[in-house]
């Protein structure tokens, strides 16, 4: 036992009643063997067992430094979702979840399927064997928790994130909230949809001129992405409903989007977007100035409103 305990390395914190080694069965056997023990993998597993070790896999955890307004932030998007329920007006959460190949490869995850029968795909999931890629960017309604998902096979800009939003509008919204002239986005601060991205604000301009909505825009503070609420109320969904599902041909993936629903009333609607976003699109700073925004005192970067253009 001493000798095991030893060798194992043990990870963790000394005070939790499970650690883990790196260390595989077969090194460790070796390594016993060298200082005399007979010991058979089975065995040496049943024992790191019996010593408070298991298997661990990376685990995707750690996002960056937290913000010293972070608490501060999370609170003034809380206050504004509220100022917003209270009226009625629509609440967006929006991002684009990870592309995907489109083609016969590997989709994580398992379903169930008759004795002696798998879904046989490629090898390998190279790009140049696949049929493009697919970028899902999606826009869910806080308020009406419904999901809409617009399919790109291009580029994820910010023209693409918000002629995802336009159509959303355009489809659903304007239908659900008739007569509002106000509207809430949330998302993270990187991206098509980042703090940062200037043709994010000039499209948005153009959204708010052409509808007359007033835009209303907070950002998640760094390292904070995954408190999204698109991550875990759609997202999250739409990874369950298509695991183990190649992702075949772009209607395969319509189809496995507008059928993801859940148990609390969650519905999906999804669209092809064969439109090309170019990369690289500039905006200068007179195109800035000429916006018209309105920054909060708090975090301006981070928290801003746009309006209809006043001589449009």
């Amino acid at each position: 036992m001493k000798d095991v305990g030893k060798l194992v390395d043990p990870k963790g914190d000394p005070m939790s009643l499970v650690q883990w080694t790196t260390k595989s069965l077969t090194h460790l056997v070796e390594e016993l063997t060298l200082k005399h023990h007979t010991i058979k993998r089975t065995a040496l597993r049943d024992v790191l067992i019996s010593l408070g070790f298991s298997l661990k896999a990376n685990k995707k955890n750690i996002e960056g430094l937290s913000h010293p307004d972070r608490n501060a932030q999370f609170q003034y998007i809380k206050k504004s979702c509220d100022t917003f329920e209270q009226v009625g007006n629509p609440i967006i959460s929006v991002d684009c979840k990870k592309k995907e190949l489109i083609g016969n490869f590997k989709n994580n995850g398992k379903e169930w399927q008759p004795k002696k029968k798998n879904t046989a795909v490629k090898v390998y999931d190279f790009k140049n064997l696949s049929d493009g890629k697919a970028a899902p960017y999606g826009v869910y309604d806080v308020l009406k928790n419904t999901g809409f998902v617009n399919v790109g096979v291009d580029h994820d800009t910010a023209s693409f994130a918000v002629e995802s939003i336009r159509r959303w509008w355009n489809g659903i919204g304007k239908q659900l909230y008739p007569n509002k002239k106000d509207i809430l986005i949330t998302s993270d601060g990187g991206g098509s949809n980042g703090v940062r991205n200037r043709l994010w604000k000039k499209e948005l301009q153009q959204f708010a001129t052409e509808t007359g909505l007033s835009i209303t825009v907070t950002h998640l503070p760094p390292a904070t992405s995954k408190w999204n609420k698109i991550e875990h109320r759609l997202f999250s969904y739409i990874s369950i409903n298509w695991r183990g599902k190649p992702l075949t041909s772009l209607e395969t993936i319509i189809e496995l989007l507008s059928h993801t629903t859940t148990k609390e009333g969650l519905t999906v609607t999804a669209v092809v977007d064969r439109n090309i976003y170019p990369i690289g699109v500039k905006v200068t700073d007179d195109e800035l100035k000429r916006l018209n925004i309105l920054r909060n005192e708090f975090h301006p970067e981070w928290n801003y409103m746009i309006k209809p253009e006043k001589d449009v």
